[in-house]
């Protein structure tokens, strides 16, 4: 199993950061890898929300399922993602720095099948994909302000 953590302060108030981190619809500004992100439950975005969404990555297209689990708005957004690949867990935590916000992030990835073998290489690519995506996400949202 990969754990892949880290943080990052944004220059944002924590309710902003949060509805805008909560709603996947948001990830294809931010994420050149997300192809397609698709509400597939019914009423507000909460706990039990579920998405199928797509990124491409090495001129391959992966599928996922992803799950709200954990919806504490503005503090506590927890996600399982499925996907043939592999099942990640994931916990993103929101809190007051200055009059912006810092966001942790904290993830598992279990590997399927012969990916399992190539944990530490999974871990080191998995914690530059996310600070990578979290930064043009910070840009992104500070640039809004």
């Amino acid at each position: 199993m990969a754990v892949i953590r880290g943080e990052i302060v944004i220059d944002r108030p924590v309710d902003v950061v949060f509805d805008y981190v909560a709603d996947p619809a948001n990830e294809p500004a931010y994420n050149p890898h997300m192809v397609r992100v698709e509400k597939v439950t019914a009423g507000p975005v909460g706990p039990g929300s579920r998405f199928r969404s797509a990124v491409a990555t090495g001129g391959r297209t992966a599928e996922m399922l992803v799950e709200f689990t954990r919806f504490e708005r503005p503090r506590l957004l927890v996600s399982a993602t499925t996907m043939r690949q592999a099942d990640i867990s994931y916990a993103l935590t929101f809190e007051p720095a200055g009059d912006g916000t810092r966001m942790h992030w904290s993830g598992r990835v279990r590997p399927k099948g012969a990916l399992r073998l190539l944990g530490p290489l999974i871990t080191w690519l998995g914690r530059r994909q996310e600070r990578r995506i979290w930064t043009s996400m910070k840009s992104h949202l500070e640039r809004q302000a």
